[in-house]
């Protein structure tokens, strides 16, 4: 989850080293390529990387940052340095739905001209952000939950959320994008030639965009350097996110190495290392989990609690209700690999909980989880 860490080497355990990534600014990476960090106030991440991409009759965007004053005036002003103004933008090119990604774009482009693009797999997480702020639905992440074991934390994030969301900051605007990107779709920008790339698992519909001729991965929160990215996050719940996230990252070892260009954290000089890090970060977790049902059988819920947290190793119950909310549904995301993988069965009870535990001899077949 992106608050949860995979061991960290030692030139990352200094915070102010660590951090350093998301200091205001500007960083040139070469070819008409910049990286500008805007701020998440309030956010463990700190920061998002928004990279420019710059031309002769304008400048296009991955990623757009967050629709709140801080990041549009910062924007602004990284643009102002670059010899561009927000009427320059051409496209935002987003990687993925998270508002931290998306909604200043859907700001700006109410008066201005830059087109944005999204890929096709977030039409069900659009549909569904409408039907909560519609009060037809809550957020996929709370209904999720009591099947998790976990209905008391539900209540509890209901109650953070509405005491967050009141105040003075306007309402998000969560508007269609003005192009749906095929997976594969060739984006022709003139100074360089990206490549869209379907990568599930961190929401339904995350894209990466591939530089092939000048080797670099505009990642998103696909690949990222120092956190593994939070798997299935999103208003509409799969239980299938993490096998998809699995297969998204062993697809990018199927492209020649690259750049790291993430969302969140410091550019990279190769794709493929973090991606077998994360990889191998996943198997622990995996035998974690299992270990933690193997005496079975439990709620997501409660093999969380067996699980250590954060690069602390800390328990569930220190974590923030939001961090415990993420840790449950990752939790949740490997049981159903295992599953999967024939190394755990399941179990809904009368109530509607889920619950599993080691296969026994005579095992029924493989429970074949609906493809939504």
């Amino acid at each position: 989850m992106d608050h949860v860490t995979s061991r960290a080497s030692a030139s990352q355990a200094d915070p102010a080293a660590r951090n350093a990534w998301a200091e205001p600014g500007i960083e040139s990476l070469g070819g008409g390529v910049y990286r500008i960090p805007l701020p998440l106030p309030g956010d463990a991440l700190k920061a998002v990387n928004v990279y420019a991409i710059t031309g002769e009759d304008g400048v296009d965007l991955i990623d757009a940052g967050m629709a709140i004053a801080q990041a549009r005036e910062r924007l602004t002003e990284a643009l102002g340095q670059l010899g561009y103004g927000l009427g320059d933008i051409r496209n935002f090119f987003i990687t993925h739905i998270h508002q931290d990604h998306y909604t200043l774009a859907a700001e700006l482009r109410t008066t201005l001209r830059g087109l944005i693009t999204l890929g096709e797999g977030e039409r069900i997480n659009m549909r569904a952000i409408r039907d909560v702020a519609a009060g037809r639905n809550e957020p996929g992440f709370i209904e999720m939950l009591p099947a998790m074991g976990a209905a008391g934390l539900a209540d509890q994030i209901r109650q953070f959320m509405a005491s967050h969301w009141v105040g003075p900051q306007p309402r998000l605007q969560w508007s269609d994008p003005d192009h749906w990107l095929a997976d594969g779709a060739i984006l022709d920008l003139r100074s360089r030639t990206l490549r869209a790339i379907h990568t599930p698992g961190h929401t339904r519909g995350h894209v990466v965009f591939h530089d092939e001729a000048n080797p670099a991965l505009f990642a998103g929160d696909h690949v990222l350097p120092h956190i593994t990215p939070s798997i299935g996050f999103q208003p509409s719940i799969t239980r299938l996110a993490l096998r998809d996230y699995l297969d998204s990252l062993r697809l990018m070892l199927t492209l020649p190495d690259s750049r790291l260009l993430p969302a969140h954290g410091p550019v990279c000089d190769s794709t493929h290392d973090r991606v077998n890090e994360l990889l191998a970060h996943h198997e622990t977790r995996l035998e974690q989990t299992r270990e933690a049902a193997s005496a079975g059988p439990v709620s997501a819920c409660q093999a969380a609690e067996a699980i250590p947290w954060t690069r602390r190793q800390r328990k569930l119950a220190d974590l923030d209700v939001m961090s415990q909310l993420l840790a449950i549904g990752e939790t949740a995301a490997h049981l159903d690999v295992l599953v999967l993988r024939g190394e755990l069965v399941s179990h809904t009870s009368a109530e509607g909980v889920d619950t599993y535990t080691l296969p026994s001899a005579d095992a029924a077949p493989l429970i074949a989880y609906p493809q939504h």
